[in-house]
């Protein structure tokens, strides 16, 4: 679908809109990491807007998060933690760090479908989840919508926190703030 050349572009773009953001990343600069002339770019894509929506389809630039990705069992605590290894697993500190770089008034709410489709998709799968198991009598009764995005700020929450500070915020383990994080959530949704 898209040549070296092309991909060399695409990666380039992507990796200094990490960091620099979606205005710092010049053509003359992405040339430079692609290893191309500036004038390569504008013969292979339109602008970098454009780019960056080819670049967005990519797996490496898109975590491709998809209802089929999760399945489940019944055990609320066990069901959790694996959605939330799933999800931290595709939802990496490259994608949100990509995520944040391209929110820019120039790309005018391009990205915004793309971007969007990874929390609507967790957003789905838990609806349907909380709604299950609250008609299988394994959690109270209460707002599906309003637990679900307090699952999905929890989980995002850590990677964003850990894509913006490391180690100087973050010192527990990915594995120890799922778990643990999972117990307290399911102690408060769980049929007394």
């Amino acid at each position: 679908m898209y040549d070296e050349t092309q991909l060399k572009i695409m990666d380039a773009t992507m990796t200094l809109i990490i960091d620099k953001g979606y205005s710092g990343a010049t053509t003359k600069d992405i040339a430079k990491l692609a290893g191309v002339n500036e004038s390569t770019i504008f013969r292979r894509f339109d602008g970098k807007k454009e780019i960056v929506m080819a670049a967005m389809g990519l797996p490496k630039w898109n975590p491709g998060l998809s209802e089929s990705d999760f399945n489940y069992h019944g055990d609320l605590e066990e069901d959790l933690i694996s959605f939330s290894k799933i999800y931290m697993s595709k939802v990496t500190s490259q994608m949100v760090k990509v995520s944040i770089g391209l929110r820019s008034a120039e790309l005018q709410g391009a990205t915004l479908p793309c971007i969007i489709q990874v929390p609507m998709v967790f957003k789905n799968v838990l609806l349907n989840y909380f709604a299950e198991m609250i008609e299988s009598g394994n959690m109270r009764d209460c707002d599906v919508e309003s637990v679900a995005l307090q699952f999905i700020a929890m989980n995002f929450g850590f990677v964003f926190l850990d894509a913006s500070f490391g180690n100087k915020l973050v010192s527990v383990s990915k594995e120890e703030y799922i778990r643990n994080s999972i117990r307290v959530f399911v102690s408060g949704i769980c049929e007394k």
